[in-house]
C-alpha cells in the first residue's frame, strides 16, 4: 500500500508552522524546503512547500495563498501515555491558539489537535456501561483532559 501524507495548506505560514511542529514533537525534523521559481504561482524565492516529519509521519505544508482555510473538520489525534504528556502537548500546541472542549484545541495556525490520554479509550469502552457513562460525562465537562478526574469518574458508584 502507498504511504499517505497529510498535506496542509497555509496562506504564507508553512515554514513557520513546520518549524513550530518539529520543535514541539520529539523525534521530528524538517526534511526539505522547496521555493517558488519563475513561472509559478508564488513569488520567486519564497517558500512553496516544507516537507517535515513528526514521529515518523511525513507531512507537507504548502504556502498556497488565502484561497483555502484549514478548519476543525480535520484534526490530529495525539496519544498521550500520562498526564505529563497531556499537559506538555496541551500547553505547547495551544500557545497562541484556542483551547476547546474534551481535549481539542486549535493551534495558532488554525490546525486542530486532540490531546488524549490513552487510558480514555479504555475507560470509555468498559463493559460496565455506567462506568463508561460516568467517564464520558466527566470528559464532556473538561477542556484539557485530566487522567485522575477520568479515573475518579470511572470508580464512582451510581
Amino acid at each position: 500500500m502507498k504511504k499517505i501524507t497529510p498535506f496542509l495548506w497555509f496562506d504564507n505560514q508553512a515554514e513557520e508552522a513546520a518549524n513550530f511542529y518539529v520543535s514541539v514533537f520529539p523525534a521530528s525534523k524538517i526534511l526539505s524546503t522547496e521555493r517558488y521559481h519563475e513561472n509559478t504561482p508564488g513569488e520567486p524565492g519564497t517558500v512553496m512547500t516544507v516537507h517535515f516529519e513528526i514521529n515518523g509521519l511525513e507531512f507537507i505544508a504548502l504556502n498556497g495563498g488565502p484561497h483555502f482555510k484549514i478548519n476543525p473538520a480535520i484534526s490530529f489525534f495525539v496519544h498521550c501515555e500520562n498526564q505529563e504528556e497531556v499537559d506538555y502537548f496541551w500547553e505547547k500546541l495551544s500557545e497562541g491558539g484556542e483551547k476547546g472542549q474534551c481535549g481539542w484545541l486549535e493551534d495558532r495556525f488554525g490546525v486542530s489537535w486532540q490531546i488524549v490520554p490513552t487510558v480514555l479509550g479504555e475507560l470509555m469502552s468498559s463493559e460496565d456501561k455506567a462506568k463508561a457513562y460516568n467517564v464520558t460525562q466527566a470528559m464532556l465537562k473538561m477542556t484539557k483532559l485530566d487522567i485522575d478526574e477520568l479515573l475518579n469518574a470511572y470508580e464512582k458508584n451510581n
